[in-house]
């Protein structure tokens, strides 16, 4: 993902947007969003190129000499900024829950990880918790329902935030789902390794959301938007799938994810 040159104030914090492989590769104006946020919350904003993957499929697979690699030219990549974003719980989880284990057997790295784990948030948490934003200036006519998405429920403890600035988007209605909090059963690569588990999960995930009468589906997750829009898809289901930033940076003109293109 690459943005135009940020000529904001140089006293302004100064926020490394960690973009994320998904976002990057399947859906950048999750990256677009996330930028005009943040500049609205007051800071200026750039995409080191260095950057790469977290880790997390490595990490989560049991590969924790390849994760270091992919850490470390993470962390030399935002070493000179005030802060890390990333539009996704999971990333952020991973750069800023498990980057301390992963190099817990090197004393040397402790404060140069902890240093970048302590400026590293998601989005929406960053937004409101970090800047204290307590609105935006968005309009979506609908009504929408929001997942919350394991990790960054309960690694970053991110519930309440997305939903306080969505009550300020002027047209928006919240209709919650039943068991918000449960697993779409995507989870990285569990999904990949237990097909017929994750495929169960995210069947009643999709009848909850059905449920709901929203018409639109929420999270901050890209990996568990894809994976619940491809199940609505398949099962017919009419739910339009965003990232939570679209709909409040007031990007919303462009398809839905998972939406076919014309």
């Amino acid at each position: 993902m690459t943005i135009p040159t940020h000529q904001a104030s140089a006293d302004k914090p100064h926020v490394g947007l960690f973009v994320t492989c998904l976002v990057d590769l399947m859906r950048p104006v999750i990256g677009f969003a996330t930028v005009d946020l943040i500049e609205k919350s007051g800071c200026r904003v750039s995409v080191p190129e260095m950057q790469t993957c977290c880790g997390q499929p490595a990490f989560n697979s049991g590969d924790r000499a390849g994760t270091k690699r992919l850490a470390r030219q993470v962390i030399a990549a935002f070493d000179e900024f005030d802060y890390v974003v990333a539009p996704s719980g999971s990333c952020a989880g991973m750069l800023k829950a498990h980057y301390g284990e992963l190099f817990a057997d090197e004393p040397g790295m402790s404060d140069t990880v902890k240093s970048f784990c302590d400026k590293t948030f998601e989005l929406v948490s960053f937004l409101v918790d970090i800047r204290g934003m307590t609105e935006v200036a968005a309009e979506f006519r609908g009504k929408v329902t929001y997942h919350d998405s394991c990790a960054g429920l309960r690694e970053l403890g991110i519930q309440a935030q997305p939903r306080a600035l969505l009550k300020s988007v002027a047209g928006l209605e919240i209709s919650e789902m039943q068991d918000p909090d449960v697993c779409c059963g995507f989870g990285g690569t569990f999904c990949v390794k237990y097909g017929d588990i994750s495929n169960a999960i995210v069947e009643k995930k999709t009848a909850n959301i059905d449920a709901s009468g929203a018409e639109v589906l929420l999270a901050g997750d890209l990996g568990c938007l894809m994976n619940m829009a491809g199940k609505l898809s398949r099962e017919g289901r009419s739910v339009e799938v965003r990232h939570v930033s679209e709909v409040l940076a007031g990007m919303t003109d462009g398809p839905a994810i998972g939406a076919k293109r014309t």
